[in-house]
């Protein structure tokens, strides 16, 4: 297939990279063209639209709902459109209207996995959208995923994607804190890893995590200024459906602490720094 990504920053880079080694026609275009001309076995385009001229998919990768629609309006024909950002319940709302005017097939399809997970195409595809359209996105996803859910109907992927990223975020969080607390009670956090290994409290996400905070080296797999995005997006989530997350509220509160301290382009982990003793 003939597949254009748009957006080759941390995800969209190695994504498009498995696309080619998978065997297909890739062609990337980014902002900055740097992270384009970057990306192997993949052709460089100058524009969005000439990226989607003459492909199969157009597959979207941005940063937000802002960043994905600037880049699809200036695209003259779009016959299936993958939008794989995380941008939110109302931004997915609005892409699937700029979808329907356009006349394009719209899948849904956030991913769970960060960094590493998508070098090694072994990301999680949440796919939603009509079900013509599944057996030409599954040699895509098959190329850059581990395994693909299908949901139902477009918009239902930004949802669970939304749900998913609500445990994330309070799951490092409280990490943080039982590492600070742990810290303050002048005990050594490791103790903490050493009672809960190998039984049902025991977590490799909570030990990965963790060992950047007993190190206090965060070098970014998921940034935590993207996290605190993805935070605000379960809030505003939480807020359409009337379900009071209080400690999502918290998270933001401690996640926008440590942006503040000068953290928000380390790893999601580094907000332990809202937290340390």
């Amino acid at each position: 297939m003939r597949i254009a990504v748009l957006g080759t920053g941390t995800m969209g880079a190695p994504i498009a990279e498995n696309l080619a080694r998978a065997g297909h026609d890739v062609v990337v275009w980014n902002r900055t063209r740097a992270k384009a001309e970057a990306v192997k076995g993949a052709t460089v385009a100058d524009t969005p639209a000439d990226a989607a001229r003459g492909a199969d998919a157009v597959l979207t990768m941005l940063t937000d709902g802002g960043a994905v629609e600037d880049a699809v309006r200036g695209i003259d024909t779009l016959p299936l459109w993958i939008q794989m950002s995380t941008v939110g319940i109302d931004a997915t709302e609005k892409l699937m209207e700029l979808a329907r005017e356009r006349s394009a097939t719209f899948v849904d399809a956030p991913v769970l996995g960060t960094k590493e997970p998508a070098q090694r195409a072994e990301l999680v595809v949440l796919a939603s959208g009509p079900q013509e359209a599944q057996a030409t996105c599954e040699p895509i996803f098959d190329a850059i995923g581990k395994k693909t859910i299908w949901v139902g109907e477009a918009g239902a992927g930004t949802r669970l994607k939304v749900v998913v990223n609500c445990w994330l975020v309070s799951l490092v969080t409280a990490l943080a804190e039982t590492i600070a607390l742990a810290r303050g009670l002048n005990l050594d956090p490791q103790l903490f890893f050493d009672a809960i290994a190998d039984g049902p409290l025991d977590s490799p996400y909570a030990r990965m995590k963790g060992s950047a905070m007993l190190a206090e080296e965060f070098p970014p797999s998921f940034s935590l200024k993207l996290a605190l995005k993805d935070a605000n997006l379960a809030l505003a989530a939480a807020r359409r459906a009337g379900v009071d997350l209080r400690v999502a509220h918290s998270v933001v509160e401690q996640f926008r602490r440590a942006v503040d301290l000068g953290h928000g382009d380390e790893d999601v982990a580094a907000v332990y720094f809202a937290l340390k003793p």
